[in-house]
């Protein structure tokens, strides 16, 4: 069975995803809602199709702006569906528009996205999973199990093998820094 890992070296599309990105640990809140917003639209599709639109979602989300997309109407909404850069699926795009005003809130209650991934860690994926279905729209255990992963706030972003695995936890994921302080 090929591993991200084992396809992703070298790949025109995968490669720098994989790189420097995957698994790297994030603080900024553009970057987290780019993630949130590109495993949503990753449901039921391939990866690879999500990295080729990456560039024009970023356009059409506005660099993924929390502040810009969380004021979208219906109509800049309609546009989005009829943009062909993006993937277009009312409901992921309407879940979009949403959880930009969620993560607004978060700035409230938490401080921001960042400080509320980490009011929450260490969790296991399934209560993760519970959390964010609460939280946000559009949120089931692939999409969550991702993004963290991503993120590096869950295990498995890479094979113990790989390179890029000795990079992060160089600079240690938060799963690395829980699980050194468990018993």
């Amino acid at each position: 069975m090929s591993t991200y890992c084992s396809i992703a070296p070298g790949h025109p599309v995968h490669h720098a995803y994989h790189a420097s990105e995957y698994g790297f640990p994030q603080r900024g809140e553009a970057v987290l809602f780019e993630r949130l917003v590109l495993e949503i639209m990753q449901a039921g599709l391939s990866w690879e199709i999500v990295l080729k639109r990456r560039d024009g979602m970023r356009a059409a989300f506005q660099g993924f702006d929390v502040d810009r997309i969380a004021v979208l109407g219906a109509e800049e909404q309609a546009a989005l569906l009829a943009n062909p850069a993006i993937i277009r699926n009312k409901l992921k795009v309407a879940a979009i528009i949403e959880n930009a005003k969620r993560i607004q809130a978060l700035r409230a209650s938490h401080g921001g996205f960042a400080n509320w991934l980490d009011a929450h860690h260490p969790r296991d994926k399934a209560a993760w999973v519970k959390l964010f279905k609460s939280s946000f729209l559009f949120t089931g255990g692939e999409i969550v199990g991702e993004f963290l992963m991503s993120l590096g706030y869950l295990p498995g972003a890479h094979a113990a093998d790989c390179p890029v695995a000795a990079e992060i936890a160089a600079i240690g994921a938060p799963w690395q820094r829980s699980a050194a302080t468990q018993p």
